[in-house]
């Protein structure tokens, strides 16, 4: 994976290449109206707020962030025409797009993003808080420049800019108000090439052209439906029918997803995932026994066909995951400890944990949480539950919606959890906010939740980070992995190549590193 454009030395974005990024009209159709799924129903689309992956998607139509990414993981302009970077790596200089509004007509300025950064997102995101934690100040010396200056050299700074890592919020609306319980919350206001029209709970999120968006002549789209369809088998046959043309994430069952690669309606495609390298996972809490002891989280690790997972749950969207970094992201060090499967080596450490089996062959008794985000989830769960039978843990499955799952992973109530995150082309944005010990924010999701903590993991994240040379960053992450894979302080499965299933009839799909979760402002139907 090649290095985000301009870590190190001056960068300028040239006006070509801002250019080559609009998009032409030629050829394009404007007018009709996408339909596609989300499933689960998200709790909000309050992007700024929750980063559930049904909310990046419908959100990032509505909010926009200052840049996005080509496929090499390169920026590309966003609500920033253009940047520069000092040449000792401290100060980044944005300009911002011409004639931007906000959807309820207020100009879109760089006090917005001073706001955004310095108060919104420092008080309810977790990763931006962490990404930005090296600035020392944001200036505003017009209403179309933003200063950035760092108290140390961040390597992948540019990297944090992307609409769900920092999507820029209204300052006018959110600004000395309660964030969470804002009431814009329900009606989100943005700057993005589609606005909100309707919700109708259950059934479809509607989304209308923003007819002043600051693109000329985009969106080409007059709306998206999202249809909420709870079951798997129905959204197969509502995408084979048309009765949505779109589908993304674990939408479509994967057994089904040669079915659809063989019809030729229909175009697959696993692109579009590059910057967030998903990586599923199960969580145990740090805090409680008996996951508080690492022999016990080596011993579920040896318990589980990962394998198994790869080729019967994923049925080979997937590929089993050696660590916590995945191996599209930059500086994945293969190098680690392996977890075949081996019962006698799982049940050796329990012995020696001193949990022996009850007359019922039961060890200890802990809970799961699935992830709500269907079959493919549930059979996860029932996979983990056998495994983990065979060697005397008995797995009491609970289950939740989308929005208490969330919850109940910012407030740590859980004993273990399935989840999945993402990683953003380099473990300084992605990876080290679930690690580091900084980050153990409770009632915030998507932080340091299962509350492990290692003093020398700590202080290798952070000289990575700050270090300038990539030779010195990947000696320092293959420690850190080293380090991880043995204290095991979550249960890595299996990193996942969601297909992104659509008819075609609809065109530039995916677009960036970003696919899906992409504004659709090029997106257009053949009529």
């Amino acid at each position: 994976m090649r290095r985000i454009a301009g870590m190190l030395g001056k960068v300028m974005l040239s006006a070509a290449l801002a250019a080559a990024f609009t998009v032409s009209a030629v050829a394009q159709q404007r007018g009709g109206v996408l339909n596609a799924v989300v499933n689960p129903e998200p709790p909000t689309l309050m992007l700024g707020l929750n980063q559930l992956s049904g909310v990046q998607m419908i959100g990032g139509k509505i909010y926009q962030g200052l840049l996005t990414y080509d496929r090499n993981l390169n920026p590309q302009p966003g609500l920033a025409k253009s940047w520069t970077m000092s040449s000792d790596g401290l100060t980044y200089t944005f300009k911002l797009q011409e004639g931007v509004k906000w959807h309820d007509g207020k100009p879109f300025t760089s006090a917005d993003v001073v706001f955004t950064v310095t108060k919104f997102l420092q008080e309810v995101h977790s990763r931006a808080r962490n990404n930005f934690s090296r600035v020392t100040a944001v200036d505003a010396p017009d209403a179309s420049t933003v200063v950035f200056k760092l108290k140390e050299p961040f390597a992948p700074f540019l990297g944090s800019f992307e609409v769900s890592s920092a999507p820029m919020i209204p300052k006018h609306i959110y600004d000395g108000t309660d964030y969470k319980s804002n009431p814009a919350n329900q009606t989100p206001v943005g700057t993005g090439p589609f606005k909100l029209a309707e919700w109708k709970k259950g059934a479809y999120i509607h989304l209308v052209r923003n007819d002043a968006y600051w693109k000329r002549g985009l969106p080409y789209l007059d709306g998206i439906y999202y249809h909420v369809i709870p079951d798997s088998a129905s959204r197969a046959v509502a995408l084979e029918s048309g009765k949505v043309d779109l589908t993304s994430f674990s939408d479509i069952e994967l057994f089904d997803v040669a079915r659809f690669k063989g019809n030729a309606n229909f175009e697959v495609t696993n692109q579009g995932y590059e910057f967030l390298g998903p990586l599923a996972w199960i969580e145990f809490n740090n805090r409680i026994k008996p996951m508080d002891d690492k022999r016990f989280r080596q011993a579920v690790m040896y318990a589980l066909d990962r394998v198994f997972i790869r080729d019967r749950i994923w049925f080979g969207q997937a590929k089993v995951a050696t660590g916590p970094v995945s191996s599209t992201t930059r500086f994945y060090e293969p190098g680690v400890n392996r977890y075949p499967t081996d019962l006698k080596k799982s049940e050796a450490l329990l012995d020696e944990m001193g949990l022996a089996k009850d007359k019922d062959g039961v060890r200890v008794t802990v809970k799961l949480l699935g992830l709500p985000y269907g079959e493919t989830w549930n059979r996860l769960n029932e996979t983990i539950r056998q495994s983990l039978g065979k060697v005397g843990i008995k797995v009491v499955a609970e289950s939740t919606d989308a929005a208490g799952w969330t919850q109940r992973l910012a407030n740590w109530d859980f004993e273990m959890l399935v989840s999945y995150l993402t990683q953003y082309g380099d473990p300084a944005l992605g990876v080290a906010r679930t690690y580091i010990s900084s980050n153990i924010k409770k009632g915030i999701p998507y932080t340091n939740t299962s509350g492990y903590s290692n003093a020398k993991v700590d202080e290798l994240f952070a000289k990575a980070a700050v270090a300038t040379k990539d030779g010195d960053r990947k000696n320092y992450y293959s420690e850190v992995q080293k380090i991880l894979v043995d204290d095991v302080p979550l249960a890595w499965l299996v990193e996942i190549n969601f297909p992104t299933i659509y008819n075609k009839k609809v065109r530039n799909v995916v677009t960036s590193a970003i696919g899906v979760n992409e504004t659709f402002e090029s997106v257009y139907i053949v009529k």
